[in-house]
C-alpha cells in the first residue's frame, strides 16, 4: 500500500483535486448501493482516496506537487467527440468552503475530464449561508454572475437554481441578465409543487424539476473522515472542501444514463 507516499504528497501539497470517473466503470469497487446521495459522495471519495493511494510508490523523495490530483485511473472516460451532439451533459454544483470564482475552476475541471467545450446544462445548490440567516437575492448575484460569464464564454448552454422559493426565483429572474431555465424542488420539504411557484414558472418558461438532495451534501467533517480513513495518519483537520460537483452524460435519444461521477476540490490550511 502506498499511504506513506500518498501521505507525505498529501502534506506538501496545498491542493486536492479528485474525480471518481464514470461510476458505471467502477466495478468492484462499487459493491453496495448506498442509501443516501450523502452516503453516495462520502463512499465514493474514500474510495477514490484509497485507490489513489495504493498505487502511490513508496519513495518519498518523489517530486512533490501545489495541486495533487487524485482519480480512479481506470473509471476515467472522455466523450467520443462523434457522439456528442447525441449527448446531454448536465451537472450540479455545491459551493462547500469557497467563494463564486472557483465556479470557473469547477467547470473548467468538468469539461477537461469529460473532454468538452461546454457542458448543457449547470444547476447550482443554494451557496452556504450561516445560521439564523435566510438566502437572498444580495448573497446568490455573485454567484449567478459568474454562471453568467460562462454562459457568454459559450463554456455552459443553460444555467438553473435549485431550492428557490416563488418569492426568490423571481427576484432572479428579474435581476438576471441570463435567466434561470431550471429550478429544483427538495420533494422532502414539499410533497406537491407550491402552485405560486409553479405558475410562475410556467408563466416563465422555467422548467421544475425534483431532487433528493440534503441541504449539506458534503460537509466539512464528512471529508475529513473519509481522507482518514484512507490514508493512514494523515492530518486531515487541515483540508477543507471547497467544492463538490456531480455531474451526469444522458443519451438524448433514449434518456439513459452513459456516465455519471463527481469531481471535487479542497485545500489545505497549513497550520
Amino acid at each position: 500500500m502506498g499511504t506513506e507516499g500518498a501521505r507525505a504528497l498529501l502534506e506538501s501539497a496545498g491542493r486536492l483535486t479528485l474525480q471518481t470517473g464514470n461510476l458505471l466503470n467502477w466495478g468492484c469497487l462499487r459493491k453496495k448501493c448506498p442509501a443516501t446521495p450523502g452516503e453516495e459522495v462520502r463512499d465514493c471519495i474514500q474510495k477514490t482516496l484509497t485507490e489513489w493511494s495504493s498505487k502511490i510508490g513508496q519513495d518519498l523523495n518523489q517530486e512533490t506537487l501545489e495541486v495533487l490530483e487524485c482519480s480512479v485511473a481506470q473509471a476515467i472516460e472522455k466523450i467520443n467527440p462523434e457522439e456528442r451532439d447525441e449527448l446531454k451533459v448536465s451537472a450540479k454544483l455545491f459551493i462547500v468552503g469557497s467563494n463564486s470564482p472557483s465556479i470557473r475552476d469547477a467547470v473548467d475541471l468538468a469539461c477537461s475530464a469529460l473532454g468538452v467545450a461546454q457542458l448543457d446544462s449547470v444547476i447550482i445548490a443554494p451557496p452556504p449561508i450561516e445560521d439564523g440567516t435566510n438566502l437572498s437575492l444580495a448573497y446568490l448575484q455573485p454567484y449567478w454572475q459568474e454562471l453568467e460569464n460562462l454562459v457568454q464564454n459559450k463554456k455552459i448552454v443553460a444555467i438553473g437554481t435549485s431550492d428557490l422559493d416563488k418569492t426568490l426565483l423571481e427576484q432572479l429572474y428579474l435581476w438576471a441578465q441570463v435567466k434561470p431555465s431550471s429550478n429544483q424542488v427538495n420533494l422532502a420539504s414539499c410533497c406537491v409543487m407550491p402552485p405560486d411557484l409553479t405558475a410562475f414558472a410556467k408563466q416563465r418558461d422555467i422548467q421544475l424539476l425534483t431532487h433528493n438532495d440534503p441541504k449539506e451534501l458534503l460537509c466539512e467533517a464528512s471529508f475529513q473522515e473519509a481522507l482518514q480513513e484512507s490514508i493512514q495518519n494523515v492530518k486531515a483537520s487541515e483540508w477543507i472542501p471547497l467544492w463538490l460537483l456531480r455531474y451526469s452524460v444522458i443519451v438524448k435519444s433514449r434518456g439513459i444514463i452513459k456516465s455519471k461521477g463527481y469531481i471535487m476540490q479542497a485545500k489545505r490550511n497549513a497550520s
